[in-house]
């Protein structure tokens, strides 16, 4: 025998084995592999691994989230499934082998919430409004008060089980928090991290969070108290203190120092790094030893660590691929693996069952009555309630650890672990049903150049990744011909990738009074828009925000922002850039977004495309004219092109062509309804009649046989041009079917795609737009079966 189990009396039980067990012989020379530390736990981390991941893979089209596959695998490899055959147990799971295991799974957690600090935007607090901190604080003391009400009538009126007894506080506490870290992965995992409802949920659940550590800082204090030892009293609270202060005033001066000498976009240096990871395992260690747990310990440096780059982000990115692929993972496995739900009796179920749904009951009523107060939809109040009983790590990390102290017995942690799984489980279910964040940008009235009267501001959204695109959206504003009776109102949203933070931002940015030292990317970018206002004070009125969100649901900033603004156009950087040389640089996170911005945007949009390298002639140049064409094949996103073009030809400097596509013989150019031609035809008679006016406007039309045809005219018009505009949507026709062969995933429409590809040497600017798809009650006659629709 390698290990034998002892206990003596109330001491409690340890184990012996056999010394220096680490690697093994191998089994040809007579050595038991899983004897030995290190093989065994590669097979341990390997079953956890693929059990987790294949039952993720069968529950995945059920909306369930991975904790609750990574539970159930536990709970597989445990008593409560394979671990039922005591030889598998002995031989897999050894008793030296799962302390390894805890140990290390405890390690994870730790790093997990010291990340968890990092990302903390504590300033979330101040902003989070009356409605967020109404939610907060009610969302847990009512489920507090009305868990602990029913757990006190249950023990004056039924004869309890001493373990259920002992266990029910701890339980009312676990059943009533909402922790940070688990309701941003799980609206991270749900992708509605920066939607409206995302927001308050993250900004509701640090106040729920500060609720909880009040009420545990008191039972804490009134523990202590019962000690009857003051120096053990003042010892406590003294050191907790001190290391706070010490926290506070060395670390966190310590922190923006790194930040003041590492300025955008270089990269903190390793040694930086090294010395974080340093203060970090040393901070850990003195927690332990002044008892306020190696996590508290880490919670709170990570709070002084300022969120994002430069530091911030790049710790989260040192760290988080290895904790949350192999540590987390990990943790959750071994809290299934301690299940056992052969051990569990029904009428102590009941009790606790009854206790946790009245407490999700009560979280749901706290939730949602500021709400309803406030007017927000039922679904999405609902939503949100549901959202804020979401449990997870924080949650099975408290019920190890009570279980740990022996407060809870094997049963009551088995059923408290089911509970937490079937919650999660049919919250994610649930809530994916209710709750659609795009639902809500249906605008409730044309948003559209073309139904914009001639002295209604002009409101623009621009949408900027980085410094390259500003260059190219100003030109194109510039020659939008802003006047004092219709002036340019100017929205621009600095779009930035969520790293080293674990909410989403959209915040308004605010103008310094003295300019920074070392601005940031979204200061260059918003004063040089600043700039454009300051030079022409009356044409433009500019606001400038910034989005902070995870790249698949940026749309969510673009669409919410457009819809609160009135937005009447949205203006997207293609997500193809021309580099240095005739390279280009492709990315397909802003493909993404484009393609969904296209589908769900309140207004029009627009795609610009500019081949030029990062430089626009339209800034810069002394140019006498500027010469726009208009390419016209029919349906209304070709209305909407030539209404903007309109717009610029009111500019002394611009020469506007619209060139009319026809096909020869009885072919149509493109398909659609008798309405739409007609709207064509008045669009083009109002054309005509402007190019009697003046001879900055021109007419033509052109004859094509095929799709060839079209591309050589096109990409000859385009050549002679500065700027070329055209819709983004055809009606179908044999000639933009032969079209749509040329880049049949494209976002930007059959001519749209020829014009932007990168075998199209030009220095022309593209704007490829698409009017309003999205209206209340909308039946569009240009959304009908005539119409090619371009798959998102």
């Amino acid at each position: 025998m390698n290990e034998s189990l002892h206990q003596s009396g109330s001491e409690p039980p340890y184990v012996c084995h056999i010394f220096n067990q680490i690697n093994t012989r191998g089994l040809l020379f007579g050595q038991d592999p899983l004897s030995c530390s290190v093989p065994a736990l590669l097979l341990q981390l390997s079953l956890f691994s693929v059990i987790s991941r294949t039952v993720h893979f069968l529950l995945k089209p059920l909306g369930q989230p991975l904790i609750v596959a990574q539970i159930l695998s536990g709970a597989i490899l445990g008593p409560s499934g394979f671990g039922r055959n005591l030889t598998f147990l002995a031989e897999v799971f050894p008793r030296k082998a799962r302390l390894v295991l805890d140990t290390m799974s405890i390690f994870g957690f730790t790093i997990f919430i010291f990340l968890i600090g990092v990302k903390m935007d504590l300033s979330m607090v101040v902003r989070s409004g009356k409605v967020a901190l109404a939610v907060g604080i009610l969302g847990f003391f009512v489920p507090f008060v009305l868990a602990g009400l029913v757990s006190f009538v249950l023990d004056k009126f039924l004869l309890l089980d001493h373990d259920v007894y002992k266990a029910l506080p701890h339980v009312v506490s676990m059943v009533s928090m909402t922790a940070f870290p688990v309701i941003t992965c799980f609206l991270d995992e749900l992708k509605i991290l920066n939607t409206e409802i995302g927001r308050l949920a993250s900004s509701s659940s640090v106040i729920c969070d500060i609720c909880l550590w009040s009420v545990m800082c008191i039972k804490f204090a009134a523990r202590l108290a019962k000690t009857n030892s003051l120096t053990v009293i003042i010892g406590s609270f003294l050191s907790a203190g001190l290391f706070i202060i010490f926290v506070i005033y060395m670390i966190r001066p310590a922190a923006f120092w790194v930040i003041r000498n590492t300025p955008e976009p270089r990269p903190v240096k390793e040694i930086y790094i090294f010395l974080a990871l340093v203060i970090l395992m040393s901070c850990a260690f003195v927690g332990e030893v002044i008892g306020i747990h190696a996590t508290t310990a880490s919670l709170v440096l990570g709070l002084v660590i300022p969120d994002g780059p430069p530091l911030g982000a790049a710790l989260v990115e040192t760290l988080d691929c290895f904790v949350s692929v192999m540590l987390l993972p990990l943790f959750f496995t071994v809290s299934g693996l301690q299940m056992d739900v052969f051990s569990v009796n029904f009428t102590n179920v009941g009790v606790i069952q009854l206790v946790v749904f009245v407490a999700f009951v009560g979280k749901i009523l706290g939730s949602m009555l500021p709400l309803v107060f406030s007017r927000m939809p039922f679904r999405d109040a609902l939503s949100l309630g549901l959202i804020m009983n979401t449990k997870g790590i924080v949650e099975l990390a408290f019920l190890n650890d009570i279980k740990n102290q022996e407060i809870l017995s094997e049963e009551i942690y088995t059923i408290m672990i089911i509970s937490v799984v079937a919650v999660t489980g049919v919250i994610s279910f649930v809530v994916k049903v209710l709750y659609d964040p795009s639902s809500r940008f249906v605008a409730y009235k044309r948003r559209t150049i073309l139904h914009c009267r001639d002295n209604d501001e002009l409101r623009i959204l621009a949408c900027v990744h980085s410094q390259e695109h500003v260059h190219s959206i100003i030109s194109l504003l510039q020659l939008a011909n802003p006047t004092k009776a219709s002036p340019i109102n100017l929205v621009v949203l600095h779009l930035v990738k969520l790293t080293g933070r674990a909410s989403s931002l959209l915040v308004a940015h605010k103008q310094h009074d003295k300019p920074c030292r070392n601005p940031t990317q979204s200061e260059h970018i918003f004063n040089a828009f600043r700039n454009l206002e300051q030079q022409n004070p009356e044409f433009f009125l500019l606001e400038c925000y910034k989005g902070i969100s995870p790249y698949k649901t940026m749309y969510n900033d673009v669409c919410s922002l457009a819809l609160e603004k009135r937005t009447i156009l949205v203006i997207l950087p293609f997500h193809k850039q021309s580099i240095s040389q005739g390279r280009v640089e492709s990315s397909f996170a802003y493909r993404h977004l484009n393609k969904v911005v296209l589908e769900k945007a309140p207004c029009s949009v627009g795609i610009l495309i500019d081949h030029q390298d990062l430089k626009s002639r339209y800034v810069n140049s002394q140019k006498p004219e500027y010469r726009v064409a208009v390419l016209f094949f029919g349906g209304a996103d070709d209305r909407e092109a030539l209404a903007y073009a309109l717009k610029m030809s009111d500019n002394t400097i611009i020469r506007l062509t619209l060139i009319r596509f026809l096909a020869s013989g009885m072919t149509e150019i493109v398909a659609g309804t008798e309405r739409s031609k007609m709207l064509d035809a008045d669009t083009l008679n109002n054309f005509k009649q402007r190019t009697q006016q003046t001879e900055r406007i021109a007419y033509k039309e052109k004859m094509v046989t095929s799709g060839t045809g079209v591309i050589t005219l096109a990409r000859w018009v385009a050549n002679a041009c500065d700027l070329v505009l055209v819709g983004r949507r055809h009606g179908e026709s044999p000639i933009i079917l032969q079209l749509a062969e040329w880049n049949k995933h494209g976002e930007l429409g059959a001519i749209g795609e020829i014009l932007a590809a990168s075998e199209f040497k030009s220095d022309t600017s593209i704007l490829v737009v698409q009017q309003q798809t999205r209206l209340w009650g909308l039946k569009d006659p240009e959304d009908s079966t005539h119409l090619r629709r371009i798959k998102l």
